[in-house]
């Protein structure tokens, strides 16, 4: 049985999931500038990389999921 996914998840969950919450700490810092200078486009410019780390952090999901699934069949 798993006792720790993340022990035994693929390099490429771990790079996706690191990647997903990169993107969504830019995106979160992006924002956080652009208000306190007051720089509109800097603050919109934030959420399309807050939205494309969302959906990698979906994928993850899913793609974690499926490794649990294939896994849980052995």
């Amino acid at each position: 049985m798993l006792n720790e996914f993340w022990n035994t998840s693929t390099g490429s969950y771990k790079a996706l999931v690191f990647g997903a919450m990169g993107l969504i700490a830019a995106g979160i810092l992006l924002n956080i500038a652009g208000n306190l200078s007051r720089i509109d486009g800097l603050t919109a410019a934030s959420l399309p990389v807050i939205g494309v780390g969302l959906v990698l952090h979906s994928t993850g999901v899913v793609v974690r999921g499926q490794g649990v699934r294939r896994r849980l069949q052995k």
